[in-house]
């Protein structure tokens, strides 16, 4: 073999060896990248920008529980960046995330502030993006179990309700069966049959028109009302029930008060203060309607000389049904609906309710709601159009003229 053949014996080999050793570092390097992309606590590129867009808290946490990044809403939750967690339950949630990789979703209290006095009813899930960081999306659903009770609550104490009346009905409808042979009777059923049918009525009405309220789209269109065309409905209303009950009805306060919103509703929102104030009055006393204009609020109150509101049930007389008195409410067939149709009224135009009571000595419910200028009246606006067009002709004529005497 000559010296020629094995020179090139050697540069073959030697370039084998090359390929093969650029091959093994390739493959060392693309296996370190991957570990190291797999065990990295930088937050993926893109993660920052979806946390800063969510409503949601939601953060990403690393191996040691560091939150890296969260989102804007996070911090009401007391999760910060380079912070660990202060919820024993959430950090239970990750650890289990972390040790099976599977998503999982728990119902969790939190509370929003450092003495736990804001407990909130959260929906918290875990979820792993890649070996070593978690992202944790956390939804308060406090409001929807809120609203899920009442709808609960509604349901019940409207079945329990309408027990009654209905079985009065039917008791007094076999009454009348039984004495069919006996007029006298039969016209005294009778009469109880159509006090119980008027009460049903009422209770239906009422709980249909809480119902609205209540509803997120119930009322959707306010206009300009005068709080004197409500004032002056709501005692006419309730005229014939202060004279049978020996009640005056006195109207006082500031006059020429605007609101805006539904007039039907805020007449029967002062109508349920004005009826209740009656019923809960002795004889020859007075209730007073009047109302106090302020910069910004117009307050309507309803005061009354009664037997007073005690403290314990001051707290839950907006309560659907609740009633103070039991006895005398289902005397004079109250339905225990008509406050809370007065807080949901007043709440849905954007204003807020005030009782002050004291026993013995009566009560007085104030609805206090934002205020607006009067509006114009159409032939007013139109008069004031006109006379402004009017006036800009005469302008436009007289610098006209004074330019042709120019020329």
């Amino acid at each position: 073999m000559t010296q020629g053949t094995i020179a090139l014996i050697a540069l073959a080999v030697g370039l084998v060896i090359g390929v093969v050793l650029c091959a093994i570092f390739a493959w060392a390097y693309r296996a370190k990248a991957r570990t190291a992309h797999a065990t990295s606590s930088d937050v993926p590129q893109g993660i920052a920008e979806v946390l800063a867009s969510m409503d949601d808290a939601a953060c990403v946490l690393d191996a040691s529980g560091l939150v890296l990044a969260n989102s804007h809403s996070a911090t009401r939750f007391g999760i910060d960046v380079g912070a660990t967690l202060d919820n024993a339950e959430l950090r239970q949630l990750v650890r289990t995330v972390r040790s099976s990789g599977v998503s999982t979703t728990e119902a969790i209290r939190l509370s929003r502030s450092p003495g736990g006095l804001d407990p909130r009813l959260v929906s918290a899930r875990a979820s792993a993006l890649g070996a070593r960081l978690i992202l944790l999306i956390i939804r308060d659903v406090t409001e929807q179990e809120r609203l899920d009770q009442v709808r609960r609550d509604f349901v019940a104490n409207t079945s329990h309700e309408l027990k009654t009346p209905v079985g009065a009905v039917t008791l007094l409808a076999e009454a009348i069966e039984s004495a069919a042979d006996d007029p006298q009777q039969v016209r005294v059923f009778a009469s109880r049959i159509s006090a119980e049918a008027t009460r049903l009525g009422q209770l239906t009405g009422r709980i249909m028109s809480l119902s609205r309220l209540q509803a997120a789209d119930g009322v959707t269109e306010f206009d300009p009302v005068s709080v004197d065309e409500v004032i002056a409905a709501s005692i006419e209303a309730h005229a014939v029930q202060a004279d049978s009950a020996s009640v005056e009805l006195v109207r006082g306060g500031d006059r020429g008060a605007y609101i805006r919103g539904d007039v039907q509703i805020l007449i029967e929102a002062v109508g349920n203060l004005i009826a209740n104030a009656i019923v809960y009055s002795p004889k020859s006393s007075r209730v007073g309607v009047g109302v106090k204009v302020d910069l910004d609020t117009v307050q309507i109150a309803v005061s009354d000389q009664g037997i007073g509101i005690s403290e314990t049930d001051r707290e839950r007389i907006f309560e659907r049904f609740y009633r103070a008195d039991e006895a005398r409410s289902r005397r004079t067939g109250g339905t225990g609906l008509g406050l809370s149709i007065v807080k949901h009224a007043t709440h849905r135009h954007g204003g807020d309710v005030r009782v002050w009571s004291r026993p013995g000595r009566g009560s007085t419910f104030t609805m206090v709601l934002p205020r607006i200028d009067a509006p114009v009246p159409e032939d007013t606006a139109k008069k004031t159009k006109q006379k402004r067009t009017r006036t800009s002709s005469r302008g436009a004529s007289s610098v006209t003229a004074r330019k042709g005497e120019h020329a």
